[in-house]
């Protein structure tokens, strides 16, 4: 773990539980594509700079969850470092308490308030082209959150986030957190098109092939939402869709995964109801899902 992989001239990733990408610059200045989830995982990255001579000058964040600007606090504590995040993403980097709270739609009790729902705040700057190095390139890939991005580096590799899942996370989880349901099709569609020297998704495998990990989780978001509609055969509450996914999928139910799970049902559910799948109506003062 925290291992440094060179995978081209200029740009290398560090095997952790949310790949960091780290790329030269020049022969002694570095960035970093995200920061991994805590303290520790700057601490780690910190000793990989230093073993290397390497200056870091700035964190290009792809979006907000924790496990991705964990380590900004320290990085940018330790070396002056600029942090950037785009859209949404920078005020949430900025105040990381909006995450718990957007996850359970009110103010998280403390046992949503920790380092994986919540990291520590950093200075962070909005994100836009003329602040990358030259030759990079932001991709947007929103869906999985709010304005989450990717990045092209000037050697042709690829950062996607959290754009998609490992086969293995989807096998063993079923549902991977989504925001908003169309706009991650959309992101999954385009990246399957897309050509690089190289894919590094944050939780998956780096793959010169992205196309048949995009259609996988293409297939899995498809294979939930049919779940839904077949368990809104009768109006059901939201609660109990929740739990009827839990006990169909064989889940065990966390607070973590309450509002990490919940929210990405709740999401579908729009979908659904907004693509005239779903109707949601009010009996007895409870909010009603039925399959149309």
């Amino acid at each position: 773990m925290y291992e440094l992989i060179q995978v081209s001239e200029n740009t290398y990733f560090v095997q952790c539980p949310a790949k960091i990408g780290i790329v030269r610059l020049n022969g002694t200045d570095v960035c970093l594509v995200d920061s991994g989830s805590d303290k520790e995982a700057g601490r780690k990255v910190r000793q990989i700079l230093d073993a290397n001579g390497w200056k870091l000058k700035a964190i290009y964040n792809t979006h907000s969850n924790a496990d991705h600007i964990g380590g900004n606090k320290y990085l940018q504590t330790q070396t002056g470092c600029a942090v950037f995040a785009p859209g949404i993403e920078c005020a949430f980097t900025r105040h990381p308490l909006l995450e718990p709270s957007f996850l359970y739609g009110g103010f998280p009790f403390k046992e949503l308030r920790h380092k994986f729902l919540m990291a520590q705040e950093s200075n962070t700057e909005y994100l836009s082209a003329d602040v990358l190095p030259a030759g990079f390139e932001i991709i947007e890939l929103p869906g999985h959150f709010f304005d989450m991005v990717g990045f092209r580096t000037p050697d042709d590799v690829v950062f996607l986030a959290d754009c998609l899942s490992s086969r293995e996370t989807l096998e063993k989880y079923q549902i991977g957190f989504i925001y908003d349901i169309a706009a991650y099709l959309a992101t999954l569609e385009k990246v399957k098109t897309m050509k690089a020297a190289l894919f590094v998704p944050a939780h998956a495998e780096a793959t010169e092939n992205i196309e048949p990990l995009a259609q996988y989780n293409i297939d899995k978001v498809q294979e939930t939402a049919e779940k839904i509609l077949s368990l809104c055969v009768e109006p059901l509450c939201f609660e109990s869709v929740l739990q009827k996914l839990f006990e169909a999928y064989s889940l065990t139910m966390t607070y973590e995964q309450y509002v990490l799970v919940g929210s990405t049902v709740r999401s579908y559910l729009s979908w659904l109801k907004d693509t005239g799948r779903l109707t949601a109506y009010f009996e007895d003062n409870i909010m009603l899902w039925k399959r149309q």
